[in-house]
């Protein structure tokens, strides 16, 4: 299959590319927080030993939300790269559904199930998707994939505080 060279390429109306953007951080943001409000901290995470470096939790709610902007962002970039192969394009776009749904699976894990060791190893699976969908991301336009440092960032903070819950309170 051919790629299209810039110049065959017709970029859809800025409204459009403007609207589209708004639209995954919408999504994404409506998801994340759809999930941290079905199971959400509750009386259990507070009976919970954590460490002295755990965050408050006010911390939570902007932290991803920023993230969540950096991802739809990082996504919408892929999307209308004009220059790149559609597989290469299908398979960030796939790597980007699966480590989504692993990010939003984790809270039902962990608060849901009260399970800070099954969210463990869920976690672990989730920063290798992070990895892997960054680094895709990055293949294609490289602002795509620094849009993503910061949430890889945090999901390895994340996956200490984790493991560092889960070990205290086995």
């Amino acid at each position: 299959m051919s790629v299209q060279s810039p110049r065959q390429y017709a970029a859809p109306p800025a409204i459009a590319r403007w609207l589209a953007l708004a639209g995954w951080i919408g999504l994404l943001l409506g998801l994340g927080t759809g999930m941290g409000v079905l199971f959400g901290p509750d009386d259990w995470f507070a009976t919970l030993f954590k460490p002295t470096w755990n965050p408050p939790g006010w911390v939570f709610a902007p932290v991803w939300t920023t993230l969540y902007v950096l991802m739809a962002v990082a996504l919408w970039l892929v999307r209308r790269e004009p220059a790149v192969e559609p597989r290469l394009r299908r398979q960030a776009q796939a790597l980007f559904a699966l480590q989504f749904a692993l990010n939003l699976a984790w809270t039902p894990l962990f608060f849901g199930l009260h399970s800070p060791r099954l969210a463990f190893i869920e976690i672990c699976v989730l920063w290798i998707a992070v990895l892997a969908t960054a680094t895709s991301f990055g293949r294609i336009r490289a602002l795509a994939g620094y849009l993503l440092v910061p949430y890889a960032l945090w999901v390895s903070f994340a996956l200490i505080l984790n493991g560092t819950i889960w070990l205290m309170n086995a």
